[in-house]
């Protein structure tokens, strides 16, 4: 019981040592390293070791700093890898998603044409009110991917999505579409096929 009050009590004067001197006191000391382990050879005179080590830190320094400006630079060439997959990524799927569109155009224009027939009996009304419903269930479908028709009869005349198939009489004023002989789309804003149009003056 003696012995555990004399620890206690040396340890509560090193305490009250170490803050009345306001210094850290680190019983256990650092660990000795060999240098010839680290393949130095440290001279006699203490001032050419300190020039000796701080040449060797400096050197160490300068290679961790071309370690680390290599590794930044792998990181951004992967960053820009990992972006152009991506980007190629959409392309293809955005090319593959155009070619099934203007695959399906010849069926809407065929769609199209077939409700310009002129209905005589009740069965062909029928027979057109389906045709009008899969056509509208088609360009719905296609509306999600993006697909838009060009606006055509009484629009301003835009060569850029419409192609003029009649020139108008001589005039002035700006031409205005007159009459849609086919239809144009764009898809996700990128022109899929211009509508073929009679333009006239306004």
């Amino acid at each position: 019981m003696s012995n555990t009050s004399d620890e206690m009590a040396r340890a509560e004067e090193m305490v009250n040592a170490e803050q009345g001197s306001g210094e850290i006191v680190i019983d256990k000391e650092p660990r000795l390293i060999d240098p010839h382990a680290l393949g130095l050879e440290l001279p006699a005179d203490p001032a050419l070791t300190v020039q000796l080590l701080l040449h060797e830190l400096e050197e160490a320094r300068e290679e961790a700093g071309s370690y680390l400006a290599d590794l930044q630079r792998v990181a951004a060439d992967f960053d820009n890898f990992r972006k152009r997959m991506l980007r190629d990524q959409a392309e293809n799927i955005e090319r593959a998603s155009q070619r099934v569109v203007m695959g399906l155009l010849p069926t809407l224009d065929t769609l199209e044409a077939a409700l310009t027939t002129e209905v005589e009996t009740p069965a062909e009304k029928k027979l057109l009110d389906g045709v009008r419903g899969t056509l509208n269930l088609l360009l719905d479908m296609l509306a999600k991917e993006g697909l838009e028709i060009v606006p055509a009869d009484g629009a301003e005349f835009n060569p850029e999505v419409h192609e003029a198939v009649l020139a108008p009489e001589p005039g002035t004023g700006r031409l205005i579409v007159t009459q849609e002989m086919r239809r144009g789309y764009t898809l996700k804003g990128r022109l899929l096929r211009a509508a073929l149009v009679a333009v006239d003056h306004e």
